[in-house]
């Protein structure tokens, strides 16, 4: 296995469509609500997807703020998509970033240009390739 890939590990057995994922040392469960058939005990992959994009944004800027020591107190990403079966290759998802601390005009212009360099937003901006095996 190579250093530079980031793994992850989903299982699912018996529980209807409540989905073991591994990743990192780290475990949480996936699941579908029960009006589809799931136990909601764990997020819908395409929630997991906002989780994934609106995480690696706050993180992202968060990182800038401390390296060019802007006073970001928090941040907060709100995020939609549509409902899974309506995904498609024009889906869109909408993002709302609120910024707390005391920050200029400036510095709040930045940080939502700073906010589309996060490599989850770079990922879902561009195709991807997903080769599949059967192992």
């Amino acid at each position: 296995m190579n250093d530079n890939q980031i793994t992850a590990v989903t299982e699912l057995d018996q529980e209807k469509y409540l989905t073991k994922v591994y990743a990192g040392g780290h475990f949480i469960y996936a699941d579908e609500p029960e009006e589809l058939g799931g136990t909601d005990e764990g997020m819908t992959p395409g929630a997991l997807l906002l989780a994934s994009l609106g995480s690696c944004t706050a993180i992202t800027l968060k990182m800038y703020a401390n390296r060019k020591k802007i006073p970001l107190d928090s941040v907060r990403i709100h995020l939609t998509i549509c409902k899974e079966e309506e995904m498609s290759a024009s889906t869109k998802i909408s993002r709302k970033i609120e910024l707390k601390g005391e920050l200029t005009a400036e510095q709040r212009s930045r940080m939502i240009e700073i906010a589309d360099k996060c490599p989850i937003h770079k990922i879902l901006h561009n195709p991807i390739t997903i080769d599949t095996v059967e192992g």
